[in-house]
């Protein structure tokens, strides 16, 4: 996912950059493609992914309000002080 933060990335590239086989990387795209967090497309015979920034920006709204909500449950809970 880091490496797709600096945009689309083709699944050759990905497999030289990270120093793994194409079929064990392809399986971990392919499971977050189908998670919605990816999204690919086809040029002749190479893949390119790319993060699906619409569902990014969903997670890191969830993310802010579960930290939030975390520093308002530890303001409240002065019991154990």
């Amino acid at each position: 996912i880091e490496r797709l933060s600096e945009g689309e990335q083709c699944v050759c590239d990905l497999t030289g950059m990270l120093d793994t086989t194409q079929s064990r990387l392809s399986f971990h795209l392919k499971a977050l493609k189908d998670a919605g967090i990816l999204m690919d497309r086809r040029e002749g015979r190479w893949v390119y992914y790319a993060l699906n920034a619409e569902v990014i920006e969903e997670v890191e709204q969830f993310v802010s309000s579960l930290k939030a909500h975390s520093r308002r449950l530890r303001r409240a809970s002065k019991c154990c002080d």
